[in-house]
This record gives structure tokens, sequence and C-alpha cells, in this order.
């Protein structure tokens, strides 16, 4: 009883100090630039008076703050569930091609209907949906196993990304914004869209706890407890997907947060997805925050993008990853 409570302890610890890094790196990022402003001034100028410098950072600097996190946030819950969806520790919906399936439906809606481009979230939810299908379908033999799943994710990823460049090589307007990843330029507009899906996603996984943990059960024993287990994969992998298509429509395809936040969860608050759904959202938005913010920072006046960075450092983790899980999932 004591252990259990010491380990309760540490997991509000963490997550308090998780919550207060995000807090500090939320104003470090908006005074990453030429305009500087102090907490009370930043205060003042939102709910008092009006002051310049807080105006220009609140339409320049705030939209890519708010839509890093929420977007990190929505790709880290995302890998959370797809990885428990498949019973595989490896999935992410940019390793396995849904990330991909759904900027590919953004680049068609964006070079044939230009005029759409309030839903192309949407769009990029039926793409990701239509991806994940695909993806079932040609996973499936005799059920499905980890490895299957892995190698047929990576064709599909391939088959669309060379449609994206396809589409992107074929001179369309707009296109070529939507297919290089990147958290510039963004507007109140975008901000919106995202935080509506997004918190509609949130929403849906804080619900689904208890599926994700029934997933980590065989199918038969799943079936034996009275529950339809097809229905609670049909319905996480619809979270999983809007959280991941949603995001890839704002701000392009981010590889590996969906791989990298999740591990870094369960190593501080353990498998239950009753605390490691918030811990891996907090997670995730600070981490592509971080990774946006030290893009704009390590070489002034150029900008690295943080889709550049978190594969830097993603790719040799899901290496890493898959080296240690042989035994297991390679089988």
């Amino acid at each position: 009883m004591a252990a259990s409570k010491r380990l309760i302890k540490n997991k509000k610890l963490l997550t308090i100090l998780l919550v207060v890094a995000l807090i500090a790196l939320f104003f470090i990022a908006i005074n990453s630039g030429s305009i500087k402003v102090t907490p009370i001034e930043l205060f003042k100028g939102l709910f008092v008076e009006y002051d310049r410098n807080v105006a220009s950072i609140v339409d320049l600097r705030f939209p890519r703050v708010f839509i890093a996190m929420f977007a990190g946030a929505s790709l880290a819950v995302a890998g959370v569930i797809l990885q428990a969806v498949l019973r595989n520790p490896l999935a992410d919906p940019s390793i396995i091609g849904i990330s991909s399936g759904a900027s590919l439906a953004t680049v068609i809606v964006a070079s044939l209907f230009p005029g759409m481009y309030f839903q192309i979230p949407i769009f990029a939810f039926i793409g990701g949906l239509i991806t994940s299908v695909i993806l079932y379908l040609l996973s499936w033999k005799s059920g499905m196993k980890p490895l299957r799943v892995i190698l047929t994710g990576i064709a599909v990823n391939a088959v669309c990304t060379a449609l994206i460049e396809l589409f992107s090589g074929s001179g369309q307007s707009g296109v070529a914004s939507i297919v290089e990843a990147n958290i510039t330029l963004k507007t109140w507009n975008d901000v919106n869209m995202i935080v509506f899906y997004s918190c509609i996603g949130f929403v849906l996984s804080l619900f689904s706890v208890k599926a994700c943990d029934l997933m980590a059960l065989e199918d038969k024993t799943i079936q034996s407890l009275g529950v339809q287990v097809n229905k609670i994969r049909i319905f996480l992998m619809f979270i999983s997907v809007l959280l991941a298509s949603i995001s890839t429509a704002i701000v392009g395809v981010i590889s590996f947060l969906g791989l990298i936040a999740p591990h870094i969860a369960r190593l501080c608050v353990g498998s239950n997805h009753k605390h490691l759904i918030p811990f891996s959202m907090l997670l995730g938005a600070f981490l592509l925050l971080l990774a946006d913010t030290v893009g704009r920072l390590i070489m002034p006046p150029y900008e690295i993008s943080a889709a550049i960075l978190m594969s830097l450092v993603g790719g040799p983790l899901f290496i890493i990853l898959l080296k240690k899980s042989d035994d297991v999932y390679g089988k």
C-alpha cells in the first residue's frame, strides 16, 4: 500500500513538473525574437491596456505557439491509442502511413478545390480513415501481426509520399506550403481549426482509457468478457486517425512524435491509460513546442523546421526500439 501511494505521488509530481516546464517554455517561445516582453507587460497588454509589442506577439507568435502545442498533443495521443489498438509499441501515425494519407487528401483538395480551405481538416480526416482501412485490409492475415503492420505501413507511406510529390511537382498553387511541414505563418483561423477538432479528439480519448487498457488483452479474452473487440478497435482507430489527420492538415507530417512521447510517458507514469493519455498529451505539446523553439534559436536568423529536428531525434530512437523489441515483436 505504501509503495502504491508513493507511485501515485511520483506520477502527480512528474505531471506538475511537466506542466510547469510547459508554462516556462511557453513564455520562452513567445519571447524568442526581436520583440520581448515580461510576464507583467504581457498581462497588462492582454487585459489592461493596449501595448504595441504585446499586440505584435499576439498576432505573430501566439498562433504558432498554440498550434505547436495542440499539434504535438494530438500526435502524442494518436500514437498512444494507435499503439494500444495494434498492440505494437512501434506504431506511429507517420510510420504506418496515416499522416501521409491525410496529407495526400489535403494536397488533392488544395489542388482541385483551392476555395475549400476551411474544409481541409475534414478531408484530411477522410484521407486518414481511407489509409487506415487500406492498412488494415493489407495487414490482415489470420490476425494482425505487429511486424506485418509496420512493413505494410511503410509501403503505404511510400506510395502516399510518392503521390504527394507528384501533385506538388505539378505546379499547383498552394500545394507546396501544405506539403512542407512547418508551423510558420499561421493565423488565428488555423488555431481555431486545430483547437476545435483536437478538443473533440481529446475528450473522446479521455473517455476511452478503459477501452485502451482492454486492448492489451488477447481478442479471445476480451470477447469472453462480453465485449465486442472489433467495435472497440474501430472506435479507437477513429480517435487516433482524427487527431493525427487534423494535426497533419494544419502543420504537415511530423514524424516520430507519436512514437517518442508515448514511450517517454510510459517510463514516467506507467502503462495505465488513465495516466498515460493525459501525460502524453502534455508531453507531446512540450516536445513539439520545444523543437519549434530550438529550431528558431539554433541558427538565427534562419529557422530549422520542427519536423526536421523531430526526425533527427526520432529516427535513431526508432531503430533502437526496433532492435530492442526484436525478440518479442519480430516473431
